[in-house]
């Protein structure tokens, strides 16, 4: 019953300038509390249904802490390795049962028992997602409006008739009151029909309806970071002034001495206007150093500042780990917040669990189909680079990364697959069938089978990892 699929993320991230403590930090506390849910689930459902519990893992290998307490004297560890964990039970397949527990051994208990003990790892992962999607909506979740900037002539949105300045308030029938939403949005048409429905209003308030034809596109435009550029358009970016606003723990800027609310004037003597301007001259420069001048309470100041290298959609940029200062005004026009009562805000975390439950599950059907392309698929290095970039950035933004891994542990343990928790109810569901349990020849081959595929997946998604950082 161990928590598997964690390298597997069905999502792409993109990741933003951060330590890599922050990184390994919120990654390890992020599959502690979701492999401890999952296992916990597992766990709770066993103890109800009489199963003896003989040890709850939070990682594999070697215990670094172990406690035993309880009627039966269960073990609970934490172990060197933290990719997963696993709750062992009772069975006769395993050990020698004595007489007196035979009746709560896991294998003689009744198979819809089992399967109930067998699901409740995922079901427990999914009302977790509920839980943290709920406590975002009720706290409020802030987010970009999805507001179109150039559309390029000739592609799929500028045939439909998308126009730069428009706000994208609806795709097919979700509304969309933020980027992230309409992004989400947008996936699940494109996986779903040839066509992308569209509503959006204009500069000057109309309101049209547009369809966007990208029949046979879907595995070129899920390529990691290539959605809008394939469908031929840009999110809308204002002319910030470039002014620091935020410099990260541990990036370039803050070892190089930059503060907040320094105003940079040149770069390499080439003077700098705007921050868009500034982040292209960063982005360009991976692994150099750069002449800065910046303006300090009225004095100007040289600066010599290394160029943090990084990975994003396979492309190395450069990085230094500051982030620009926003007017408030500016902030308030470009920004929703999605916020609800208690009572709404549980129907909308139930919907959104749904959303992406379904959305994940398409994803990876698609990418077995070879209709979405594998490169979405994620390691333990980039998970952790989204989960250090989520925390750094609040509460809400990391409550939303910890729902949606733990909505794909809970699909990709549920799929048909032995050594994930849908291969074990499938063995269960033969038996049913068959009046017998399947002989531990077919389920020895079965978890082998199992064993290569697991390998397999993460090798790639390793692989996919590396490919990343080095572009």
């Amino acid at each position: 019953m161990g928590a598997y699929g964690v390298a597997a993320c069905a999502f792409a991230f993109r990741r933003g300038p951060m330590s890599v403590l922050v990184s390994v930090t919120a990654f390890l506390v992020a599959i502690g509390v979701l492999v401890a849910v999952h296992e916990y689930g597992h766990y709770i459902a066993a103890r109800w249904l009489g199963v003896k519990v003989l040890r709850y893992s939070i990682g594999f290998g070697k215990p670094l802490w172990t406690r035993r307490s309880g009627p039966d004297s269960t073990e609970y560890c934490v172990s060197a390795i933290p990719f997963g964990g696993y709750v062992k039970l009772l069975d006769e397949r395993d050990c020698a049962v004595s007489f007196s527990e035979q009746d709560r051994a896991f294998n003689r208990q009744p198979i819809a028992s089992r399967v109930v003990i067998l699901a409740a790892g995922p079901l427990l992962n999914f009302l977790f997602a509920i839980a943290a999607y709920w406590a975002m909506f009720v706290i409020g979740v802030p987010g970009l409006r999805p507001l179109v900037g150039e559309v390029e002539p000739g592609s799929i949105a500028g045939r439909a008739g998308l126009l730069a300045g428009d706000q994208i308030i609806r795709v097919g029938d979700t509304d969309t009151t933020t980027l992230q939403a309409a992004v989400v949005a947008i996936l699940d048409e494109l996986l779903a029909a040839e066509r992308i429905g569209m509503t959006v209003r204009g500069e000057r308030g109309d309101t049209r309806v547009l369809s966007l034809d990208v029949a046979g596109r879907a595995a070129e435009l899920t390529e990691p970071g290539v959605l809008f550029e394939g469908l031929g358009f840009d999110t809308w970016s204002p002319q910030i002034p470039p002014v620091i606003g935020k410099v990260l723990p541990g990036g370039t800027a803050e070892r190089a001495g930059l503060l907040a609310g320094d105003t940079v004037i040149s770069a390499d003597g080439e003077p700098v206007a705007t921050w868009p301007q500034w982040v292209r001259f960063v982005r360009d420069r991976p692994g150099r150093m750069i002449e800065l001048v910046v303006e300090r309470d009225g004095n100007r100041i040289e600066v010599m500042l290394p160029v943090e290298r990084s990975s994003e959609d396979g492309e190395t940029i450069g990085r230094i780990g500051a982030g620009p200062q926003v007017p408030d005004d500016l902030a308030q026009a470009l920004q929703d917040v999605e916020r609800y009562g208690p009572l709404d805000g549980l129907g909308q975390a139930l919907l959104r669990t749904w959303e992406m439950s379904s959305l994940t599950l398409r994803m990876i059907f698609r990418m077995i189909t070879g209709d979405v392309s594998v490169k979405n698929i994620s390691g333990p290095i980039n998970i952790a680079q989204y989960a250090g970039y989520s925390a750094s950035i609040g509460l809400t933004s990391f409550l939303s990364f910890l729902a949606i891994v733990s909505i794909s542990l809970g699909v990709l343990n549920l799929l048909p697959v032995p050594m994930l928790d849908g291969g074990q109810i499938l063995f269960q569901l033969v038996e049913a069938v068959k009046g017998e349990p399947l002989s531990e020849r077919s389920q020895l081959l079965g978890q082998q089978v199992g064993i290569v595929l697991l390998l397999a997946l993460m090798s790639y998604a390793f692989y996919n990892d590396i490919a990343r950082l080095l572009g």
